[in-house]
């Protein structure tokens, strides 16, 4: 059987070729591991709906817990650590860390976006987000939401591990719960630019009915259960629209109850 020389010099050739490839790579990425990290750059998405975090909160809480980006040779940066500490900060909602080619570190950040801040009867205060969860107050910036009081008795310890959205779907967290009724109110309000810019707060009474105050006109809402959401709103919009625009009427009652199916009952002052 003969051999043919010249597939086998060809074989030859491809394996020192291959080899080679395989020993630069390694070199390269050897080489690559001892440079160090000159710049960090910080992405956050979401600053056109909230600005909870910025980048110097950022860079303050990866210094407060002593991760050392900057000046690091890429070899003894931990990404994995950084982008779980950062998933673990409470006004972030995702985030993700990357190096380029050049050896600067990229992160970015999508924040988490409250829509109600909730004020219970001990004082207390937190949000509730768009993911229906519990969320702490920033330590450095205010988020513009709606704001919910009254009679609210639920502490942050005690909901924070629960999602909203699953209070609702449990019977007796439901019951004594009022946190599911205020999320759906706050993110139905949210969703409705004129709602957003006219209700700016509402109130649990003791009946776990809603009252709700306005950024105009010196009156209150009275809207009674979180029930029939959608019709009570489309109701009282229409009554803005049709009735007090009309008449002029934004200071001349001081009780407007659309809690009724059907009609708008109003008391003047």
């Amino acid at each position: 059987m003969k051999v043919n020389k010249k597939i086998i010099i060809s074989f030859v050739l491809w394996i020192i070729g291959l080899s080679m490839l395989v020993f630069s790579l390694a070199f390269a990425t050897a080489k690559q591991k001892k440079v160090e990290i000159q710049n960090l750059s910080i992405s956050i998405a979401n600053t056109e709906v909230n600005d909870i975090i910025d980048e110097d909160d950022l860079k303050r809480y990866l210094q407060d817990r002593q991760d050392t980006i900057v000046n690091t040779e890429i070899k003894n940066l931990d990404i994995t650590t950084i982008e779980k500490a950062l998933n673990a900060h409470p006004d972030i909602e995702n985030a993700d860390v990357s190096v380029d080619i050049n050896g600067d570190v990229n992160i970015n950040v999508l924040q988490r976006t409250p829509i109600v801040r909730v004020f219970n009867l001990d004082g207390e205060s937190y949000y509730i987000d768009t993911q229906s969860k519990l969320m702490p107050l920033s330590e450095s910036q205010t988020a513009r939401v709606l704001i919910a009081s009254g009679f609210i008795f639920e502490p942050y310890s005690r909901r924070v591990m629960t999602p909203v959205n699953i209070i609702a779907k449990n019977e007796i967290y439901s019951r004594f719960s009022v946190l599911d009724d205020i999320y759906v109110m706050a993110d139905y309000i949210r969703k409705d630019s004129l709602l957003n810019n006219l209700v700016h707060q509402i109130k649990v009474l003791p009946n776990k009915e809603f009252e709700l105050y306005l950024a105009i006109g010196n009156h209150k809402i009275m809207f009674g259960e979180a029930i029939d959401i959608e019709e009570k709103f489309k109701k009282l919009k229409l009554f803005y629209t049709d009735g007090l625009n009309k008449t002029d009427g934004w200071n001349k009652y001081s009780i407007i109850n659309i809690k009724y199916k059907n009609q708008v009952v109003c008391t003047k002052k």
